[in-house]
């Protein structure tokens, strides 16, 4: 149990050598030998301590997000290692890495019963960039302790498919605790390097691709992972409009349309290139535009060896870096015709009046509204933002501030509502002590990772929670099921209205909670709750029935404006 307890310790001191800063860990009795080895490296490596495997799952993405950095998270065996798998699959499709460390029964506990055990050799199928499970410690060469643990890391970072889960199922033994002998560490390599290193060489570009973009009408489609330095000088060298999502950095940039889904709605440009780099924005106007932009070559640039073309119409896909792409072409390639950008640019502009127009007239807290205020100016620059999928990352995406100074995440790989607390508040405290941070979510996904808010108060975080109750699942409520189904069963299947007591609820778990009834009291209220510290959660109360009317009041006054 001594080589046990060393190799926990091995592994974790691996991991730190490599970068490692954060573990979370779910308490659990199997896992206990690497619980102790990562408490023992207090306070080099913070230790988050979440009791819901599935909240902390989900926190790991946000500290993630926030470092650019792997954390370990930490599970026992059973339905405890299974809580991790939508976490995992969002790591996966949004490229975070993570390593995913579930502790076993020994091989010979399996398949005779013993209790909370569970098959969990490939639980996570293909959404890992890498698995391993070494068996019991007695059957693995001290040579290859530390390997495995830099290999680990190596894959979640450097993998060719990109960052993203890496997950290693350890199997321990009996008894669990003992103390660590330091002579059985096997020593690292000098001057603290870790075992192994990796790295992704970006892809070669090539420089005749610019002779393909020189002198034509284009439009840059940017999404989270442009390059958005080289690729704003990019647009600059092409005069190009940046239609930016976000989450891309671009918006504020000289070149940007961040109105771009009314702008779509209501005008067409003779486009005859698109490039498309970064992850797709959640616009359908602007997915349903890139399917019929008739005679225009698409290019579409990804780092990861992925296809990301939903629609289907790329004509060239390239597999490079964002970055080393646009830095290579930057100077080789020449503006398009004169006028092009000034339309795009004239049309963001008039689309931007019309918006503030219209929401000028709203007194009354409204969902577009509240995205652009969270996205202004006036809230403070430092701040991180993190928006809930559904219809708070299209009411940012559509209507946030086009001089955003702020950065924006949000759960895009697989699109979830799934534990979007606990990636708020992970994100709080992967940014640092004292960052700020600001979550935007709907009452359903708040709901739907409530157990994300125990034990908020203790983490000395900076964060404030806004959430919008609008008495259910607001974003069915724009499908085509709200007008083809009765409005019984409609709200019984999609509206699914909810009557809990979001302040009340948040009240239990000791949260500072505010209700918001005044869109001009919003932003004074994120301001006091992050000036106070700790976690607050804001309640701001809208109607299903009246955001979707004020969204089709601001189409109507955009097209009205382009006309």
């Amino acid at each position: 149990m001594t080589l046990q307890a060393a190799f926990a310790a091995t592994l974790v001191d691996e991991w730190w050598r490599a970068g490692v800063r954060d573990a979370v860990v779910s308490p659990g009795s199997r896992s206990t030998p690497l619980a102790l080895a990562l408490a023992a490296m207090q306070p080099r490596m913070r230790v988050h301590v979440v009791l819901d495997e599935r909240s902390a799952g989900f926190y790991a993405i946000g500290l993630a997000l926030a470092s650019n950095r792997p954390s370990v998270v930490l599970t026992t065996s059973g339905t405890a290692a299974a809580e991790l798998h939508a976490a995992v699959v969002e790591a996966h499709q949004a490229r975070v890495p993570m390593l995913v460390c579930t502790a076993d029964r020994p091989p010979d506990l399996h398949h005779v019963g013993a209790p909370q055990t569970i098959v969990q050799s490939g639980l996570y199928g293909g959404a890992v960039r890498w698995a391993a499970e070494p068996g019991v410690v007695e059957g693995i060469p001290v040579s290859g302790w530390r390997s495995l643990a830099s290999r680990a890391f190596a894959e979640a970072t450097a993998n060719v498919s990109g960052p993203g889960p890496v997950h290693l199922n350890l199997a321990f033994r009996d008894p669990l605790v003992a103390a660590l002998d330091e002579s059985l560490v096997p020593h690292g390599r000098d001057d603290g390097r870790p075992w192994h290193r990796a790295e992704r060489a970006p892809g070669v570009v090539r420089r005749d691709l610019a002779a393909e973009l020189n002198g034509r009408r284009g439009v840059i489609v940017a999404g989270r992972r442009c390059g958005r330095t080289t690729l704003g000088f990019l647009a600059e060298a092409l005069q190009w409009p940046v239609l930016a999502d976000a989450r891309s950095l671009m918006r504020g940039t000289p070149n940007a349309v961040a109105a771009f889904d009314e702008v779509l709605r209501a005008t067409s440009f003779p486009v005859e290139t698109v490039l498309r780099i970064g992850e797709a924005p959640a616009s359908k106007v602007l997915s349903e535009w890139l399917a019929s932009v008739d005679g225009a070559e698409q290019i579409v640039v990804d780092p990861y060896g992925r296809w990301p073309d939903p629609e289907r119409r790329a004509d060239l896909v390239v597999h490079a870096d964002p970055t080393s792409f646009c830095a290579e072409l930057m100077d080789a390639v020449h503006p398009a015709p004169d006028g092009w950008l000034d339309g795009w640019l004239s049309a963001e502009s008039v689309a931007q009046r019309a918006i503030d127009s219209v929401l000028a007239a709203h007194a009354e807290p409204t969902e577009p509204g509240i995205a652009r205020a969270l996205t202004s100016p006036a809230l403070d620059p430092d701040v991180s933002l993190f928006v809930s999928s559904s219809m708070p990352i299209r009411d940012v995406e559509w209507y946030g501030h086009p001089s955003s100074p702020h950065r924006v995440h949000a759960s895009r790989g697989a699109n979830g509502i799934d534990g979007v607390v606990s990636t708020t508040l992970g994100l709080a405290a992967g940014a640092g002590p004292g960052a700020p941070v600001v979550g935007l979510l709907g009452d359903l996904a708040f709901l739907h990772d409530a157990g994300g808010l125990l034990g908020a108060t203790e983490r000395k975080l900076r964060c404030v929670l806004v959430v919008v109750d609008n008495g259910g699942g607001g974003i069915f409520s724009f499908l085509p099921q709200a007008s083809a189904l009765g409005h019984e069963r409609f709200e019984q299947l999609f509206g699914t209205p909810q009557s809990t007591d979001l302040a009340g609820l948040a009240a239990a778990h000791g949260i500072a909670t505010t209700r918001v009834e005044a869109m001009a009291d919003l932003l004074p209220a994120v301001d006091a709750g992050l000036r106070a510290g700790g976690v607050h959660v804001l309640v701001v109360r809208t109607q299903r029935e009246a955001n979707v009317a004020v969204h089709e009041e601001m189409h109507a006054a955009v097209g009205r404006a382009l006309a």
